[in-house]
């Protein structure tokens, strides 16, 4: 249990041997001799592709097929300052999109593309073939991690033990004993929490961090100031677009020192785009409420009775006050009486197809995925459904430079287990990006910043106005004068074109699958302007 006269250490520290002795039982030798096989084959077909006697989009899918992994070649946009008449195509794997290759017609477009995806591609794989060999031989030794329910025809199959299995939760540990030495009243707080990590050639570090497990009683604010989703995920996530617009803001400052230390640069596209070593994994101390709870024993066989009320379990959820309801089943009277938000599971699952920066910050940058989620639970099936299954096959119709990313989930040990926190539920939740001097915390239910709050500047820094604020110090550094013009919240969402696109194709394609509809907002939460938020922010100082 936290004290608040003890610092916070937090749970062990967990080596990549322990993690190994974490996966579940099967047969180890067949193991084994499987990637003894995909080794033989691997090479085989590398070789026949460098002496030119393989055709790059034939080994695409040969080694798709090997390898076991998910590959498609959509056709996208061409690069900026190409102005004749070209096709252009990117290679997609698992989720991780390629250079875009053009060509005078489509089949040079994805030959094109496949080549640029394989010169990044095969060094990372015979890199693979030689760096995991050993790591592969010892996890042989210990029980398989793949599992297969004998009653059910989900097969689900874990991760084997990687580098960042153990790093990522060591990360937010060592982030989260930090926050909590300074501030102990408040680690209470801390069993929900999430965290963004960004990885690159030095290492992990956490750059945002929420917690919290609550959506606000109140009624919708019409200024933006309030905080409608309180939820661990949600305020996470709110934290990293500060953390982009803190960036994006020294990309444009133009001074050396502080654009190099910036996580954008130009790219292909006249969007910016992350720096080509970076990549971002999320975490979460908890399954998020919306997951469906698959049972043990459950059959997915095709047209059964469990199948179909699987479906239904699918469906789209919501909270309401910080309890769960499906919109297939939920109360009308619900729905036009109490503020709700989307579940953070389904959020979480529309991220992975619109990307996590948000319609304002689409204006800037390109979509922003994350490559892993890593939860400290074991039983993640409900979770690999919710984002990997609900709706495949949507990358062809999505507009643009988005797809759909499909993260690598893996069970990790907890940083916080429930034991170390107060029994009392807990209506408070903090936030905290990198370059913020402490943490900031809301009262759920109300959508507010309490008054003992660390940090306390009028309006939470996470709500509507404060992220509307940011933006127009962005557009103003970055000359868009299109952008400054904006009169309201609104407006300047609906002015992301093919973020909109992208967001009704999500939805739409979710309610012809029989998920639901995702419920609308209200109009008057979002038609606030600067100046209304300005006012309000010299009143409540």
């Amino acid at each position: 249990m936290f004290s608040a006269h003890q610092p916070f250490s937090g749970p062990p520290r967990v080596s990549s041997s322990q993690m190994a002795n974490c996966q579940k039982p099967n047969d180890r030798h067949n193991k084994n001799r499987k990637f003894n096989k995909v080794s033989v084959g691997l090479e085989e077909l590398i070789e026949r592709y460098r002496s030119g006697l393989s055709h790059p989009v034939s080994l695409l899918h040969q080694l798709a097929s090997t390898m076991q992994f998910h590959l498609e070649m959509k056709e996208t946009v061409t690069v900026e300052g190409v102005y004749k008449f070209y096709f252009a195509f990117c290679v997609v794997i698992d989720g991780h999109q390629y250079k875009t290759g053009m060509g005078t017609t489509k089949k040079k477009a994805r030959y094109k593309a496949a080549e640029l995806a394989l010169v990044d591609l095969l060094p990372l794989l015979e890199k693979q073939k030689s760096t995991f060999t050993k790591v592969l031989s010892e996890a042989a030794l210990q029980p398989s991690p793949q599992v297969k329910d004998k009653s059910s025809h989900l097969e689900i199959q874990a991760n084997l033990p990687t580098e960042s299995n153990f790093q990522i939760p060591n990360a937010v540990k060592d982030q989260l004993v930090k926050l909590m030495n300074r501030h102990p009243q408040f680690s209470a707080c801390a069993a929900s929490i999430a965290a963004f990590v960004i990885e690159t050639s030095t290492g992990f570090e956490v750059v945002a961090v929420g917690t919290g497990n609550y959506s606000t009683k109140e009624s919708i604010s019409t200024c933006g100031c309030m905080v409608h989703d309180s939820h661990a995920v949600v305020t996470a996530r709110r934290s990293f677009m500060r953390f982009l617009y803190q960036h994006l803001l020294m990309f444009y400052s133009k001074e050396a020192n502080l654009v190099e230390n910036s996580i954008f640069h130009r790219s292909d596209n006249v969007l910016l785009s992350l720096k080509r070593d970076i990549k971002l994994h999320l975490y979460l101390n908890q399954v998020p409420k919306g997951t469906i709870k698959i049972p043990p024993y459950l059959s997915l066989r095709p047209h059964t009775l469990s199948s179909r009320q699987m479906s239904a379990e699918l469906g789209l959820h919501v909270s309401v006050e910080g309890k769960v309801f499906s919109v297939l089943t939920i109360a009308p009277e619900l729905l036009t009486t109490k503020v709700i938000s989307v579940s953070p599971m389904d959020k979480i699952a529309q991220w992975q197809v619109l990307g996590y920066q948000g319609a304002l910050l689409s204006h800037f940058i390109q979509p922003i995925y994350v490559q892993s989620i890593s939860v400290g639970n074991e039983d993640l099936r409900g979770m690999e459904m919710t984002v990997n299954q609900q709706t495949e096959d949507i990358t062809n119709q999505l507009p643009g430079l988005y797809f759909m990313m499909r993260p690598r989930i893996s069970a990790v040990p907890t940083v916080v287990s429930a034991s170390d926190n107060h029994v009392d539920p807990v209506t408070y939740g903090f936030n905290w990006c990198e370059g913020d001097g402490s943490i900031e915390v809301v009262d759920g239910l109300i959508g507010r910043t309490i008054e003992e709050s660390p940090f306390k500047s009028g309006p939470s820094r996470l709500c509507k106005a404060e992220m509307f604020r940011h933006f127009k110090l962005v557009a103003k550094d970055a000359q868009r004068q299109d952008l400054l013009d904006t009169h309201s919240y609104r407006e300047a969402k609906s002015l992301a074109t093919q973020y909109q696109e992208a967001k009704n194709v999500w939805q739409t394609i979710l309610m012809q699958q029989g998920f639901g509809s995702w419920p609308e907002k209200l109009m008057v939460s979002d038609h606030f302007d600067r100046i209304e938020c300005e006012l309000l922010n010299l009143k409540l100082k």
